[in-house]
This record gives structure tokens, sequence and C-alpha cells, in this order.
């Protein structure tokens, strides 16, 4: 039998602890899962355990986005041909997967009982998810306006349902919490007609370019990105084409919708000075939601919107972003790409607008 080399041994190990804490956390809750026991399953050293995660919260998360990343949609899912049926088939996905009751909750569903309760006892981790659902409910708020654009008066500023989308999500995290703390209260058929019934609602939701936004500026550089995982559509990508690159920090996720509203293709790079433990979160919290988005609505009004994980920095180093630091989770960067070089950057807040609004200066 032919010898692993340390790295396919390293990707073994990372395998059999990843399967033996899902099996430790889903007998025995995160808060009464042991890192010992853990690695007593994988039989491996306590040490071993630590060399592939810093800790027991970063496993969990990983755990978890693994699971989420390998959902697959029921078998009624269908894509709606309008709102209603769209939100209507989004949440029917949702609360198939919801611990209804206490009795044959999917394994899946008690993993993640304790994800809130941990986000919310640390400050480091609120933000980020924070961020992390807004991310969310732009996805959904674009794929609501390319199935039914809202009409624009003539003169009147751009119209989005992004206000709606986040209504729709906070129902369907309301819908979750509630299952996990309060067994047999959640009626799932109500949660489906509650989202069926806000594709109508009017938030007088309308865009407004930031006031303020960082200057651009013309640059000739190099652009050689490697190939990287599109979460939102859940396949490999190539970063070549031409377009906006926006690299952020997982605090400021919410700034790429400037880069959005925009004609061009934008990619999100999400980078954190923590992606041992926040990378993973990222992960699991867009897969657990864009794995219900994608079979809901037809693939011609999926977000054109690519977001990447960037846990290794390579793809913000590609972009001419140093090494992410402790203050990493605040970065926003934007580059414009055109002919396989990176022709405009711009650096601070408003770096995805300007880099859009670059395009016709470049031109010229």
């Amino acid at each position: 039998m032919a010898r692993l080399s340390r790295a396919e041994l390293q990707e073994r190990n990372r395998a059999k602890v990843l399967k033996a804490a899902r099996e430790e956390f889903t007998e025995r809750g995160f808060r009464d899962a042991k890192v010992d026991s853990i690695a007593e399953r994988a039989e491996l050293t306590r040490g071993a355990v630590y060399s592939n995660f810093p800790g027991k919260r970063a496993l969990y998360f990983a755990v978890l986005a693994d699971l989420a990343e390998q959902a697959t949609p029921p078998p009624h899912a269908e894509p709606g041909r309008d709102l209603r049926e769209a939100l209507g088939s989004l949440a029917r996905t949702w609360v198939s997967r919801l611990p209804i009751a206490d009795v044959d909750a999917p394994d899946t569903a008690r993993l993640g009982m304790d994800l809130v309760a941990e986000v919310s006892s640390d400050e480091r981790l609120r933000q980020p998810f924070t961020q992390l659902m807004k991310l969310n409910g732009l996805l959904l708020g674009l794929a609501m306006e390319r199935l039914e654009p809202p009409e624009r008066p003539p003169g009147a500023p751009p119209r989005r349902l992004v206000r709606v989308a986040e209504s729709v999500s906070t129902t369907l995290q309301g819908a979750s919490r509630l299952a996990a703390a309060a067994p047999g209260f959640v009626e799932p058929f109500d949660v489906v007609s509650t989202c069926e019934w806000l594709a109508g609602l009017d938030l007088n939701d309308w865009w407004a370019p930031p006031s303020t936004i960082s200057p651009s500026r013309k640059v000739d550089e190099p652009w050689v990105p490697p190939t990287a995982v599109d979460l939102v559509h859940g396949e490999d990508v190539s970063l070549e084409d031409d377009g906006i690159v926006v690299v952020l920090g997982l605090n400021r996720l919410a700034a790429v919708e400037q880069a959005v509203r925009s004609d061009d293709v934008v990619t999100a790079v999400l980078v954190t000075a923590s992606p041992d433990e926040l990378m993973p979160l990222a992960r699991l919290t867009i897969a657990e939601f864009t794995s219900c988005l994608r079979p809901a609505f037809p693939v011609t009004a999926w977000p054109r919107l690519r977001v990447v994980g960037d846990a290794s920095g390579a793809l913000a180093a590609a972009a001419g972003v140093p090494a992410i630091g402790d203050d990493g989770d605040n970065t926003e960067v934007a580059i414009r790409v055109e002919g396989g070089r990176i022709v405009a950057r711009a650096d601070g807040s408003g770096a995805g607008q300007a880099v859009a609004s670059a395009r016709d200066r470049v031109a010229n």
C-alpha cells in the first residue's frame, strides 16, 4: 500500500475528526461534547484534533458548514413562477429541516440547536453574523428582483426588494429558534403562508448610493486568481472574467451591494482575521440559506453575485490586498478587472461604489 503524503494524512485525519465530532455533537450537544471524546472516537490523539481545529467551537462550526453544503432539497421543491410561489417554496424547504417536535427531529436540526447561543455569547461573532444575515437578505432580494422586477416610476430612484427579503429571513430564522426552544410550537404551514404573504408587502424600499466614497485610481496590474468555490451557486468558478472583485472582511459584507447595483459581474471575496473559526461560520450561514433559495427560484432568477470564502488569503493577495491582520474583518477593497488585468482599485468605505463608477473613466 502506497505511503500517504503528509498533506494526504492530514486531510484523512481531518475527515476522521469531523466524522467523530458530528457523532459527539449529535449525541451530547455542543456544550456537553468533549474534545477528548472526539479524539477517542476518531482514534487520534487530542493533539491531532487541535492540529486541525483551534478549538471545540471552530470544530462545531466546521461540522455544521459541511452538513449545510451537502444538504439536498426535498422531493417536493419546485421553483416558483412568481414571488408568492418562490417564497412559499423557499419556506417549505426551510421548515422541512427544522426540529418541529422532540420526536424524529433531523440530526442536522439537533446539531444546530446550540448555534445561536454560541453566536449570542460572543461579541466577536455577533457582528460578522449580523453581516452574514445582511448578505443573505441581499441574495434573496436580488433573486426576487430578477424574478419580478419592481416597477420604477419615471424619475424615481431604483426600487429594491431587500427589506422584504430581510423580513422573510427574519420569519424563517425566528421559526428556527422557536422550533428548537419550544418543540411543537411552530406550525410549518403557517410559516409558509406568512412568507407567501410577504411577497406582496410594500416597504417603499429603494437604493440610495453612499454619499461619500473612497476615490478610485487607475492601475495596470496582473490578475491571476486561483480557482474558487462560489458559495451562492455551489460550484467551482473561474474569476478571470471582466467585472468587479470586492474583498470584504466579515464585518463589512453589506457593502457589496454598492458594487452589485452596477451592471457588472461582481464577486465578493470574504476574508477574516480568524479563518479557522469564522470562515466555517460564513460557509454555514450562506449554505444554509442558498441551499433553500436555489430550488425555490428558476435558474434565470438566481442572483448574479458570486461569493467566495478566502480562508487562506490567496485570492485577496491576488487582488493586491496584503496579509489579513488583526483588523482583517474590517477590510474593504475593490478592483476592476478587464482583459485579464486589474485596471482600477479603491480602498476603504465605498470602495465597491467607487470602482463601479470608474468604468467609464477607465474606458476613456
